[in-house]
């Protein structure tokens, strides 16, 4: 069957003043046991994936901490993107094992012949059926955390905690807007305004981080929440790809005390950096096609294994010893 090749963000998510326009999520029916909702069935669903994208990685991460993995498939792409789209050159025979596809657009046409944007990850495949059924990034952990509770792990952690849903949206909204998307922002704008508007933007928006993290060892106090995976996804690749490719360099997150000694004591927590590929996050924007290095030249740092240095927030706890979830 013929399929739509995968287009770059460039080329058509850009407004007329030059500024990234994220295309809208067009498979977004939720997870639930309402009419017209997804069921929740093990073993029905693949999760796409690659370990470039942070959109994704999210995901894996929920997954891991719930243990969900063991109740939905997963499916790695090669971080490196195609003109055809993501690929799963990967896997044996270079087709994913379970869908038997080549390029992720193949399923966005067996589902939507008709379907014109951009094959993204993550995408959520119903099996059975042989079609996308979810690619709706910003809500699909909270269907992980909620809907899925019945496949929980034994005690698993509350990542998304019914008194602080409320606080916990308003949050990710800033964190996607400013900052998950504001690398993007500057990195595909095609004006000098556009990039300089998102760039400042981003900064003020990781100051204001930096303090809020000096008071609280998480972004909710001593346990770690969804919006503790979403901004942790963005300061994992900062230092790798988004300083280098996306010219976001008025700081490193190394320079951030608070930022930083966050994200690593999050790397250090089983979930976050046994499923962060530092290899694979530099191949995808420095090789990939986000990228301008017509001689694929990969830099040979960051040194990555800083991650594994000690961290300061357990002084932020009021027990040191007290477990992240």
């Amino acid at each position: 069957m013929e399929y739509k090749a995968a287009t770059s963000e460039s080329t058509y998510e850009i407004t007329g003043t030059g500024e990234f326009n994220r295309q809208k999520n067009r498979f977004v029916t939720p997870f639930g046991d309402g009419k017209g909702e997804l069921p929740v069935e093990a073993g029905r669903y693949r999760l796409l994936w690659t370990p470039i994208c942070p959109w994704a990685h999210r995901q894996i991460i929920v997954l891991k901490l719930l243990e969900l993995d063991n109740v939905i498939s997963i499916g790695t792409a090669n971080p490196i993107r195609t003109d055809k789209g993501w690929e799963f050159s990967l896997d044996e025979g270079g087709v994913d094992p379970v869908l038997k596809i080549r390029y992720l657009p193949e399923i966005y046409t067996l589902t939507d012949i008709n379907y014109t944007g951009r094959a993204t990850v993550p995408t959520v495949v119903d099996v059975k059926a042989r079609k996308v059924v979810n690619n709706d990034y910003f809500k699909l952990t909270n269907y992980w955390e909620t809907a899925w509770k019945p496949f929980h792990k034994a005690n698993a952690p509350d990542l998304y905690p019914e008194n602080l849903r409320e606080e916990i949206d308003k949050l990710n909204d800033i964190i996607f807007n400013d900052v998950n998307n504001g690398v993007y922002k500057a990195g595909f704008a095609q004006t000098q305004e556009a990039y300089e508007k998102a760039y400042d933007t981003l900064f003020a928006r990781l100051d204001w981080l930096e303090e809020r993290l000096a008071k609280s060892r998480y972004l909710f106090g001593n346990k770690i929440t969804d919006s503790d995976i979403r901004l942790y996804v963005t300061l994992a690749r900062f230092d790798a790809a988004y300083y280098i490719v996306f010219r976001t360099n008025r700081n490193r997150l190394i320079d951030f005390p608070n930022l930083w000694n966050y994200a690593k004591d999050l790397y250090q927590t089983p979930g976050f950096g046994d499923t962060t590929d530092f290899t694979a996050i530099k191949k995808g924007y420095q090789l990939g096609n986000v990228s301008d290095n017509p001689y694929q030249v990969l830099a040979k740092g960051p040194d990555t294994s800083i991650w594994n240095e000690p961290h300061d927030r357990a002084r932020l706890s009021n027990d040191p010893n007290q477990k992240y979830f």
